[in-house]
Order: structure tokens, then C-alpha cells, then sequence
């Protein structure tokens, strides 16, 4: 029942923090399949895992950009973190969809290369989570 008044925000950020929790455990599958030399069932979650990411960026994409260009709603602490995390997260946003574009397609082999780059990029994912979350995602379950 407290969940039906609870603002749009805070709602955002519960669903934004679960998005996170599962990325954090399908990278982990794909990671584990990949040792078993599993490749389909790492593809599968793979897949997943660009799925999901797709989902999540598009979601925080549209409502950052409604909470900047709603007038009577903006809070310039807000705004700033809204804006410092859309310009810091742009090229790490870039590299990881053509990795993710690269690596879905059936005739791209899952290769040490792969391995490689997708372990590199789940270490900065954990990071970026962790900055998002303490930063951005706690001011706007304030509000």
C-alpha cells in the first residue's frame, strides 16, 4: 500500500537500482558460461544483458530529459547531476553499445578478445553503478 504514494522518482530509482542488480548478475552469467565454453548458452545471456541494458539507458535517457526540460519541477542540484552524468557516461555509453552490437551478432565469434573487454567493462560498470547510485539515483529518491 506505501508503494502507491511513493513519488515518480523513487519509483524510477527502485526500478533503475533492480536494472543494475540484474546486469551485475547476467554479466556474471555470461562470464561463467564463457569459462565453460558454454558459447550458446553465453550468448543467451548475452543477449539478455543487451536487452536489458537497451531497456535501461532509453528509460534514464527519456526521463532525465523530461526532468530537464520540466520548468516547474527543476531543482539545480538536480539538474547538475542529471547533466555530469549524461556528460560523463557519453563515451563509455558509445563503446559499450558497439561492443554489445559487435559481440550479438551470431557470425562474431566469442573470443579471448571478448572475454577480455567484457570482464574490463563489467569492472567499470560496477564502478559507474556504485557512482550513479550514490550520487545521482540517492538525490532523486529525496525528492
Amino acid at each position: 500500500m506505501l508503494g502507491m504514494f511513493e513519488s515518480k522518482n523513487k519509483k524510477l530509482v527502485k526500478k533503475w537500482k533492480k536494472d543494475h542488480e540484474n546486469l551485475v548478475i547476467i554479466g556474471q552469467k555470461v562470464i561463467a558460461e564463457y569459462v565453460k565454453n558454454n558459447e550458446s548458452e553465453a550468448r543467451r545471456q548475452l543477449k539478455k544483458f543487451v536487452d536489458l541494458s537497451m531497456d535501461h539507458l532509453t528509460s534514464e535517457d527519456i526521463e532525465f530529459y523530461k526532468m530537464l526540460n520540466d520548468s516547474e519541477k527543476k531543482d539545480p542540484r538536480t539538474e547538475e547531476l542529471i547533466e555530469e552524468f549524461q556528460r560523463t557516461f557519453k563515451d563509455t555509453k558509445t563503446t559499450l553499445m558497439k561492443f554489445l552490437a559487435k559481440y550479438v551478432r551470431p557470425e562474431t565469434p566469442l573470443d579471448d578478445e571478448f572475454f577480455d573487454t567484457f570482464q574490463k567493462i563489467m569492472e567499470i560498470l560496477a564502478k559507474r553503478i556504485k557512482f550513479e547510485e550514490d550520487n545521482l539515483y540517492f538525490r532523486l529518491s529525496l525528492s
